[in-house]
């Protein structure tokens, strides 16, 4: 764990997974809001850094905290690194995601585990931590779901159930911490495909989708940007796929 830059008196947001792809453009777009940024990486230590540079270029801070979001103290480590080096936190971004292929016919109990320990067990223990500090902010808490909620996929049980978890415990976690936090969630459609995916998966995955393209990691931070600009709503999930739940 390292401090990249010193802290200033602005809002603090963490983003988990903020090195790349989705979780680096919402970093980029709460910087850009105003926000020094807590990056939370566990291997992508080059592209957390460059994360990092960005940020500080528009004039604000950004820490760097490696952790493996499948060990169960990762949680109280982050939010005492962030205690210690920010000293307060306004939006906690539950962004990281294993997302591994499981089938009834490949199921395996261990990587099940790690499906949930990572998408959704963490998570809550992050929400769990952030609680004090975000009590004294008014703060704001977004969880990435994913519209596998809607359209499970018999290929992905172990990740489309750990959304679905998460779905419920952003609503449930809304009640809960009322008045205080609000808590919503993002259910992206098709963004950034695998690296592995062929040119051919790619058009058959988009076709369906009204407006006919796969959304963009910026698309998805604007959306996060607009529910912590929103003070009067919580418990929410707002579906940001181009219309594909309508097919």
């Amino acid at each position: 764990m390292d401090q990249t830059s010193p802290a200033s008196n602005a809002s603090v947001a963490l983003v988990t997974g903020a090195a790349k792809r989705i979780g680096r453009a919402v970093a980029l777009e709460l910087a850009r809001a105003g926000f020094n940024v807590v990056i939370h990486y566990h291997h992508s230590l080059d592209e957390a850094h460059a994360t990092a540079a960005a940020i500080q270029q528009s004039g604000h801070s950004a820490w760097l905290v490696s952790a493996d979001l499948n060990d169960a103290t990762a949680a109280g480590q982050i939010l005492q690194f962030v205690q210690q080096q920010a000293g307060r936190l306004d939006v906690l971004v539950n962004n990281a995601a294993e997302f591994t292929p499981m089938s009834l016919d490949n199921f395996d109990a261990a990587r099940w585990q790690q499906t949930q320990q990572i998408n959704l067990v963490t998570p809550l223990a992050l929400c769990q931590a952030a609680a004090p500090l975000l009590r004294q902010q008014r703060g704001v808490i977004i969880n990435f779901l994913d519209i596998a909620i809607d359209r499970p996929w018999k290929n992905y049980l172990a990740y489309g159930a750990s959304k679905a978890g998460l779905e419920y415990l952003t609503r449930a976690l809304a009640r809960a911490l009322a008045p205080e936090i609000r808590v919503n969630g993002v259910a992206p459609g098709i963004t950034v495909f695998p690296d592995d995916y062929s040119d051919e998966q790619r058009r058959q995955l988009t076709s369906p989708v009204p407006l006919q393209r796969p959304g963009t990691p910026e698309e998805m931070a604007h959306a996060v940007r607009f529910l912590v600009e929103a003070p009067y709503i919580t418990g929410q999930i707002i579906r940001v796929d181009g219309g594909r739940l309508l097919v």
